[in-house]
């Protein structure tokens, strides 16, 4: 793994710049019209998917969305039946080769009788280069632990440790595929310090993951995928507005259902008791009409969180509705 020696890092500034947002740099990662099969599985479907250096994108879908394919031809592990896959617009495993790509997977890649400590200098010895062991694992938050043997680590403590391995090479660009998962939440929120803390050095992060929570909390950008494909990209804030992620609550003692299926923009309505929540395709229109055409009172504009978005955006009728 000293092929950093032979390969050396090359000037990011002289490669070709993104067509889009040109002034703002290179892109990390550029993937055009990538898609991979598998027999009649159509895992990617002609993604296309631009990552700005420095950006921390969560990568969301449901199993069988085709988020671990689409890392997989990004990290070079598989190939593309067509499109083109180019990280800092090098080939993946060139990219991979001069150090500038580390990943950190579920699992595998420790030897459960090293120590942490022995884990990170001899993951340092296999590069020409790199950060510093001792300073690797300040910064990932094991240095009280580093003397103790792998094996008899929590699964929270083995997944930084993980990390700390990928940061070893001062790596670019980190990819991680479901980083969290089995860990309890104290480990999580400690395991997304370590990662944020990192990430603020300018480092390009990317993470697949099941918890909704980590990507609204810790993304700077989400990409949902659906069926092999990318479904919305953007923030959390703008990919719940475009699944109409808010409501609008208001009270009104015996609210007439039929006369607010009637107003405006209204999609859904649920009525408990004297509260009613009106969903719609513009909630402030909604609101403007429960003012001025009802008895309603007491009303706020709610957004509902990326959960409801991702269930509104994962679900075959509206996404057809989207297209």
């Amino acid at each position: 793994m000293t092929t950093a020696e032979a390969s050396p890092v090359p000037d990011l500034t002289r490669h070709p710049r993104g067509r889009d947002h040109a002034d703002e740099g290179p892109w990390a990662i550029a993937l055009t019209g990538l898609t991979k099969a598998f027999g009649a599985v159509h895992a990617v479907r002609r993604v296309d998917l631009r990552v700005r250096r420095g950006e921390v994108v969560a990568l969301l879908g449901p199993n069988g969305a085709g988020k671990t394919t689409t890392i997989d031809l990004v990290l070079g592990l598989a190939e593309p039946d067509a499109g083109l896959a180019r990280v800092f617009w090098l080939d993946p495993s060139d990219a991979i080769a001069c150090g500038l790509v580390s990943a950190v997977m579920q699992t595998g890649g420790l030897l459960k009788d090293l120590t942490v400590r022995e884990t990170v200098g001899y993951t340092a010895s296999l590069f020409a280069t790199g950060r510093p062991a001792a300073e690797v694992l300040a910064t990932v938050g094991l240095t009280q632990i580093a003397g103790r043997r792998v094996g008899a680590c929590s699964g929270g403590e083995q997944q930084r440790l993980r990390f700390a391995m990928a940061l070893v090479p001062d790596p670019q660009l980190i990819i991680l595929d479901e980083p969290t998962t089995g860990m309890d939440v104290s480990a999580r929120r400690s395991f997304w310090s370590a990662i944020r803390t990192d990430a603020a050095r300018g480092r390009t992060v990317i993470f697949a993951t099941h918890y909704l929570e980590e990507a609204d909390a810790y993304a700077d950008r989400v990409v949902l995928m659906h069926q092999g494909e990318v479904v919305a990209d953007g923030t959390a804030a703008h990919i719940n507005a475009l699944a109409g992620a808010r409501h609008v609550t208001a009270v009104w003692p015996a609210a007439d259902g039929a006369a607010l299926h009637r107003l405006p923009g209204v999609t859904g309505v649920q009525i408990r008791g004297h509260t009613l929540t009106v969903t719609g395709t513009d909630s402030d229109s909604v609101a403007r009409s429960l003012l001025t055409q009802t008895p309603a009172t007491d009303l706020e504009i709610v957004a509902r969180g990326l959960e409801d978005a991702f269930v509104a955006l994962t679900t075959d009728d509206v996404e057809e509705d989207l297209r």
